[in-house]
């Protein structure tokens, strides 16, 4: 992995698994990686964008604000609308749930790959 450093929100309930859907999502983990070692830096609030079946785009704006510092979003599950507001402020995000190492090292992997096509 070399020297690249990675800023990334999670989106877990539990801080082990990425298990939420990013409209619906309570809070976001936040870890870096460095070096190939993953560290919990902190937990971060938010008010889940879906509620009731409905969707606040103010909210959703306030939210990808609060994470606007991580250069990855991961989460269970995400909606185009999201996706498009969050890749509008830089943010690569991914929908890859499971234990969250196991999802960090899974977007590495395919981004590592992505650049040989580059």
């Amino acid at each position: 992995m070399g020297e690249t450093e990675y800023k990334i929100a999670v989106a877990s309930s539990d801080g082990i698994v990425v298990n939420s859907h990013f409209g619906r999502a309570k809070r976001f983990c936040i870890f870096a990686l460095k070096n190939g070692k993953l560290e919990h830096l902190e937990t971060r609030e938010v008010v889940p964008v879906c509620e009731m079946g409905t969707h606040d785009e103010a909210v959703l704006k306030e939210n990808v604000e609060r994470l606007s510092d991580c250069t990855h979003i991961l989460a269970a599950r995400i909606g185009d609308g999201a996706r498009a507001v969050i890749e509008s402020y830089g943010i690569n995000v991914y929908e890859l749930p499971g234990i969250i190492a196991e999802s960090v090292d899974k977007m590495i992997r395919y981004e590592m790959v992505n650049k040989l096509f580059e």
